[in-house]
């Protein structure tokens, strides 16, 4: 649970951050800041703090998603001393990529923290320096358990970790399946953990005509009926900034081109529309709605990932720092 807590203090941290730096840059900029709001109204408590740059109206609100500023006549047509319409376009431009920049600087900073505890391996071929990388963890998740299966009987649920099958020990996705193809309808010996409790259990995986024979239905099986997830953390000294870099730069690049796809379904959602292809049109929205993700989308990350550890929540707020700048 306070897992799932410090998720969201840093989600809203980021927030605030990202403020702030409008917050900074205007005042550096020559325009005033009316107040600068933690969370959202209704107001619980609000003070005048700080001097030079850092001077306010700071505020506490009711609630906690977030925050924002108001700066001093935020339309272009107010021309008042100190008002955002006042200033030139560089000025403007200054104060709007600030929050860009904080959060692109925390990005880098969680990735290196991160890299530095142990970065969870997510992309394929994930940047790392071989030179410097240890292995801390390299455990093989039960990511789905199918109904009346092999593994089923065997008590296996979904999030288990799979020690060993047939006495070998589990080192990757793969070996989970060619220990199961090799061991077909025999009853194999089986060990997973649950919450730090290990248990062994026996289960008769199903035979080569069973799978064969369940390939021409609706529900193909498997041989032990579980699909596998490998959940690597490595650990970086020294070259933990470059990790950060390296990483970022890779999330970026998936990032954008997640965007350009989700923008391509929604234009092919919108032409399908008007050409009377409803069917389609609902398709290629819906794609386009995989590709994003609010709140509630993100709550549903870090509640999954407290099973994971903190490093991946703390990877989690680094990933949503970095689309936060993408985004801006």
């Amino acid at each position: 649970m306070w897992l799932i807590v410090l998720g969201l203090f840093l989600f809203v941290l980021l927030i605030v951050l990202h403020e702030y730096g409008h917050f900074l840059v205007a005042k550096r900029n020559g325009v005033d800041v009316e107040e600068f709001g933690i969370g959202f109204p209704p107001k619980l408590f609000g003070k005048k703090l700080g001097k030079g740059i850092f001077e306010g109206y700071y505020t506490i609100n009711l609630l906690p998603l977030g925050g924002f500023v108001r700066l001093k006549g935020e339309e272009d047509a107010a021309t008042e001393k100190g008002s955002f319409g006042s200033v030139g376009l560089s000025a403007k431009l200054r104060i709007m990529l600030a929050g860009v920049a904080v959060n692109l600087l925390a990005a880098l900073v969680f990735f290196t923290i991160v890299a530095w505890v142990g970065m969870p391996q997510v992309i394929p071929n994930q940047f790392s320096v071989p030179s410097n990388s240890t292995v801390l963890r390299n455990d093989i998740f039960a990511g789905y358990v199918d109904a009346d299966s092999p593994a089923a009987q065997a008590g296996l649920q979904v999030g288990d970790t799979i020690v060993s099958l047939n006495n070998p020990p589990i080192t990757n996705e793969a070996s989970v399946r060619e220990v199961a193809s090799a061991n077909a309808g025999n009853t194999v010996p089986i060990v997973y953990e649950r919450d730090g409790q290990t248990t062994t259990a026996t289960t008769t995986l199903l035979s080569e005509q069973q799978v064969a024979d369940s390939k021409n239905t609706d529900t193909p099986k498997g041989y032990l009926g579980v699909v596998p997830r490998e959940y690597t953390l490595i650990q970086s000294t020294w070259s933990a900034p470059i990790v950060a870099v390296g990483v970022s730069a890779q999330l970026t690049h998936l990032t954008l081109k997640a965007l350009g796809e989700a923008l391509y379904n929604l234009v092919s959602a919108f032409f399908s529309a008007i050409t009377g292809n409803t069917k389609e049109a609902r398709q290629e929205a819906s794609k386009a709605g995989e590709n994003v993700s609010g709140p509630v989308g993100i709550f549903a990350i870090l509640q999954q990932g407290t099973d994971l550890g903190y490093q991946f929540i703390l990877f989690v707020v680094a990933v949503i720092s970095l689309t936060l700048a993408i985004m801006n």
